[in-house]
């Protein structure tokens, strides 16, 4: 056996700062090199950051991404880390165009590269769009040990490149990943990488990107698995980590597979193998014991989630502090101690903006949310606001109302542009999903934190949040009776959300049959709904979708997100009917 070291660079880069990315490259190789790794492998893209986007498109950002990648090797060795294997994603393009790409470094100069074979076009993916695939099979031979590569989706299709190294023969199969987060999916990926380190007959080596980028979050999850698919070491969620992990490898295999022709090669692919000379590896101590994180609650990987995109959009889009509308309800708590976590309470600015129809229980509530966390707090009445537009128009009703949510936008966005901070928008999927809120009223802001959260689960996230504080002997952050009082717009004289939309939990069981699932009228109907239900929420949901369309973007979650899952045409004549 052979002995190897790699170690997985779980890291959070940002999209377009290829001077930054490079050098987190840099220092989590320098990292490597101090713990005794022979290989060091980083995520998919990498230099870029991902997704990239159209940015892909650009010839002048392509361009910039290989010479960074062109650059890197020199940069390596003149650092003292020529002998460290580095593994890198970065943005390609060659004659065909742009390719979703690895390269392998080795004492200052490019030694391999690999194109990502399977270009997702689902969900968010859209990679037909921006690159070309690739068919090529390099295997390198690195201190006796055979090194394959593959990128992401390659490992989610069958029939692709790991089944084809596993014709080749492989020691070690090492893979590069931007996968976005979604809930459960942690386990989904464990199987899938025991799976095809099985198929491949190879221990496989699974690195990830963590950290927010726009509505998408990393949640890292790297792994290593041995050829028999059990988990070896495993990074935590949601952080950036290291992850080094000491293996024993077959290695060693006859310098004649050197020789074999192309004939021997699986069809459809071309398989490169080159051999890298490398110093003899010292004496160095062994590692004290592999990582092996323990997975998170449901409950905790989601607000880990929601704090990552919320932290990442504010920081990466250059903001320094964020401000929100106090009602008292449990989104707007729910919304500002997820700020809190994410930023620190001096950066996280409420205002409750109270109507003549506030209750003073709410008003209460909001204030003692800013005492509980510490965060900024002002009071901005709209009374007299309203009054103006309510009077001069003589409005009544639905127009009424309309006017207290858009003063309240219009004071948040005056105090954005003042004061420099971010707006939040505070609404959930599931008022998102039936219309439940009014442009340029609650929907004004530069991120929606729990756009992807369905209501029934933004009260199970602030039962949890306090409970950990509880746990921890600190104050519980979210008022109770922010959690136990029945929901209000308070719009109009004991108002109740109830008066316009069925009870949440069932509400949210329809809709996660609607939007969720695309399920049919007859299939909602065999499922247990009434019929009658189902025709009011199907046109609620319908009906709404011109103002999910101007909704900010926010954090997804859910393997069917607002935006970039989910895209039906605003001008649409078709509804789902009774047979």
């Amino acid at each position: 056996m052979t002995p190897l070291r790699i170690a997985l660079a779980q890291v959070n880069a940002c999209v377009g700062d290829i001077t930054g990315n490079t050098r987190i490259v840099l220092d989590q190789c320098a990292r490597a090199a101090a713990a005794g790794a022979d290989v060091v492998a980083l995520p998919e893209m990498v230099l870029t950051g991902y997704p990239v986007e159209d940015l892909a498109l650009r010839d002048s950002f392509t361009a910039a991404s290989r010479k960074a990648l062109d650059a890197l090797p020199g940069q390596l060795a003149d650092a003292g880390l020529g002998e460290l294997l580095v593994i890198v994603g970065y943005l390609d393009a060659d004659e065909v165009g742009p390719r979703n790409a690895a390269a392998v470094i080795h004492r200052g100069r490019v030694v391999d590269r690999y194109f990502k074979h399977h270009l997702p076009n689902y969900g968010v993916f859209d990679e037909f769009r921006y690159f070309h695939a690739g068919d090529d099979l390099p295997v390198i031979r690195y201190r006796g040990v055979d090194l394959g590569l593959v990128i992401c989706e390659d490992i989610w299709q069958d029939g692709g490149p790991v089944a084809a190294y596993g014709e080749v023969g492989v020691d070690l199969l090492v893979c590069l990943n931007g996968s976005p987060y979604e809930r459960a999916k942690d386990d989904v990926r464990g199987e899938l990488v025991a799976s095809r380190a099985r198929e491949a007959g190879a221990p496989m080596a699974y690195v990830n990107l963590v950290g927010g980028q726009d509505e998408l979050v990393f949640d890292g999850d790297s792994m290593v698995v041995d050829e028999a698919g059990s988990l070896l070491a495993r990074a935590p969620q949601f952080v950036e980590h290291l992850l080094v992990v000491d293996l024993d490898l077959p290695g060693g295999r006859d310098d004649r597979d050197d020789d074999r022709d192309e004939a021997a090669a699986p069809a459809g692919f071309e398989v490169r193998r080159s051999t890298l000379d490398a110093a003899p590896v010292t004496d160095r101590a062994p590692i004290a014991g592999p990582t092996l994180a323990e997975p998170l609650s449901d409950e905790a990987e989601v607000w880990s989630a929601l704090v990552t995109g919320l932290g990442d959009y504010v920081r990466k889009n250059g903001f320094r502090s964020v401000v929100l509308g106090l009602s008292g309800g449990i989104d707007s708590a729910v919304v500002a101690a997820l700020a809190v976590d994410a930023l620190g309470p001096d950066a996280v600015h409420g205002v409750s903006m109270p109507s003549k129809y506030s209750s003073e229980h709410s008003k209460d509530d909001a204030a003692d949310m800013a005492r509980r966390t510490g965060l900024h707090y002002q009071v901005e009445p709209i009374a007299d606001m309203v009054e103006v537009f309510v009077s001069q128009l003589d409005l009544t009703g639905l127009a009424e109302e309309n006017v207290q949510a858009r003063a309240r936008g219009v004071t948040l966005m005056a105090l954005s542009n003042l004061e420099g901070h971010l707006v939040l928008a505070t609404g959930n999927k599931t008022e998102l999903a039936v219309g439940y809120s009014t442009i340029y009223g609650d929907a004004v802001g530069g991120f929606a934190p729990i756009k992807d959260v369905p209501k029934t689960l933004v009260w199970k996230l602030a039962r949890w949040r306090n409970e950990q504080a509880e746990q921890r002997g600190e104050t519980l952050p979210i008022p109770p009776d922010s959690i136990t009082k029945p929901p209000s717009a308070e719009l109009r004289p004991d108002q109740l959300d109830t008066d316009s939309l069925p009870d949440y939990a069932l509400l949210d069981d329809i809709l996660d049959d609607y939007v969720e699932s695309d399920r049919g009228f007859e299939d909602m109907v065999a499922a247990g709904f009434d019929a009658g239900l189902i025709e009011e929420v199907v046109r609620m949901v319908d009906r709404a979708e011109y103002k999910r369309r101007q909704y900010p973007p926010g954090t997804k979650i859910s393997l069917k997100a607002f935006g970039r899952d989910r895209r039906l045409p605003i001008t649409n004549s078709w509804r789902e009917k009774r047979p």
